[in-house]
């Protein structure tokens, strides 16, 4: 009897064993905690600190306590909670054919979507988004490559570049001022002959234009003989000096030759008619002189001007003014011999503006030694006014210009392209300044710009169109 009370006993306690056991496997919490309670946690004084960091979050760290700009201080990193820098694992690709739909857009492009498929109110299928198809933010326009190929969209990497900008104006060829010369007498005569009797002749310095008879010119030849003739009969020689010096001057100031001066002192002769001589070389360019006539002191009766050295006169719009100065180059190109450029600087700008054309004149100068170059010639005049500092830079073929703003469109990848806002500098040779708005390395679109702009303008569009019912 007893024996089968312990055997009782026995297959009593074992149940009640089991029974705990499989309590305690249903219970993780139970079962956490015993082991919690079997591991106590260490003393947070002799938790190992490992380095700190910035308490904003930034990529700032230090090796001993520290205090930022703020005055807070750095938070310390145990070794418990520090962050694994080991790559970790790619995920598995998905199986072709097994993409993962994100959600279902409007067909129309509407600010509508669903998380399952559906209709709209025509009846249309809501479009699938799979992963990795989703846009960016509002702003971005996506278009399959397949589009994009057969619009023929090309990009070009904005980067820093020289940009040489130029200034074209037209340009006529003109006199140097400088350099002409007009033919006068200084006293009333007659014109008795004429040896240079055509405009456009040339004539060397010194060359007789006219044979010319003046009154006034006899009275001082006949002067200075006397002086020199009582000078020569024992007179006083201080009066006689200042006689013949006074008989001399006259005849300077009648613009008389000093040959024919000497020549009148020396041989004491009083010849009735002077060859008047040519004052420079150059070419006759304007004659008011006739065989026989009368002319009066003043009288304008030959111009002559250099041609071995020449102006161009470039008018320069008022927009572009500002790019010039004293020193510029430009390159010279004459509708007369158009490959054959010519390079001048600026010498001078005009002070004043036409304000007809709107308009300021720029004097360039050029030397015409073979005299190829005749005045009043049409020039094309190009000045270089860039200089050699890089500058961030794309084609002028990426902005699309509305009147009121510039836009580019950067190229995202895949398809995708944002329209983007931005500020320009100086233009040259194809290429524009970016002060602002495009990053260095960023692709912009070149060509297909107005397509893409289209798309984007028409998602505006339908957004705007439905932005009461949204709100509603």
């Amino acid at each position: 009897m007893k024996r089968a009370h312990g055997a009782f006993l026995l297959a009593l306690g074992v149940a009640t064993g089991a029974a705990g056991g499989v309590w305690l496997a249903r219970s993780p919490v139970l079962v956490s905690e015993l082991a919690n309670a079997e591991q106590p946690a260490p003393a947070k004084g002799k938790r190992k600190v490992v380095y700190y960091r910035d308490p904003t979050g930034a990529p700032e760290y230090s090796a001993t306590p520290k205090k930022d700009q703020q005055g807070r201080d750095y938070i310390p990193v145990y070794e418990d909670e520090e962050v694994s820098f080991d790559p970790k694992p790619a995920k598995p690709k998905a199986a072709q054919g097994e993409r993962k739909i994100l959600y279902y857009r409007n067909p129309m492009g509407l600010p509508d979507s669903s998380p399952v498929p559906k209709k709209d109110w025509m009846g249309m299928d809501y479009i699938p988004v799979y992963e990795g198809e989703e846009q960016d933010d509002g702003k971005t326009v996506k278009l399959s490559l397949d589009k994009v190929q057969r619009s023929g969209v090309r990009t070009e990497t904005a980067q820093a570049r020289v940009i040489a900008q130029s200034v074209r104006a037209a340009g006529t060829v003109m006199h140097d001022e400088r350099r002409q010369t007009i033919v006068t007498v200084r006293s009333d005569g007659y014109v008795e002959d004429l040896f240079v009797n055509a405009t456009g002749q040339h004539v060397h310095a010194g060359e007789p234009l006219f044979r010319f008879y003046s009154l006034d010119i006899q009275r001082a030849q006949i002067d200075l003989n006397i002086a020199v003739g009582a000078a020569q009969r024992g007179v006083a020689r201080a009066d006689a000096d200042r006689t013949i010096e006074g008989a001399l001057q006259r005849l300077r100031n009648l613009g008389i030759p000093e040959s024919r001066i000497r020549e009148v002192r020396d041989t004491g002769t009083n010849p009735r008619t002077l060859d008047w001589p040519s004052p420079a070389t150059g070419d006759v360019v304007e004659k008011r002189i006739i065989n026989g006539q009368r002319a009066s002191a003043g009288d304008r009766l030959y111009l002559i001007a250099d041609h071995s050295h020449l102006w161009v006169i470039a008018d320069v719009s008022e927009s572009d003014i500002a790019s010039i100065k004293p020193g510029t180059r430009a390159s010279i190109t004459f509708r007369a011999y158009p490959t054959q450029p010519v390079e001048a600087e600026v010498t001078f700008i005009y002070p004043e503006m036409k304000a007809e054309t709107r308009t300021v004149r720029v004097r360039l100068e050029v030397a015409n030694p073979d005299g190829k170059l005749k005045p009043d010639m049409y020039a094309d005049v190009v000045f270089r006014t860039g200089d050699d500092r890089p500058v961030l830079a794309m084609p002028s073929s990426a902005v699309i210009d509305s009147g009121t703003r510039q836009v580019v469109l950067v190229s995202k990848g895949d398809g995708r392209f944002e329209p983007r806002p931005v500020k320009l500098g100086r233009r040259g040779d194809g290429y524009v300044e970016v002060t602002d708005g495009v990053r260095d390395g960023e692709k912009v679109v070149t060509s297909a710009t107005f397509l893409i702009d289209a798309e984007s303008n028409l998602r505006a569009a339908l957004q705007a169109f439905t932005q009461p019912e949204t709100a509603e």
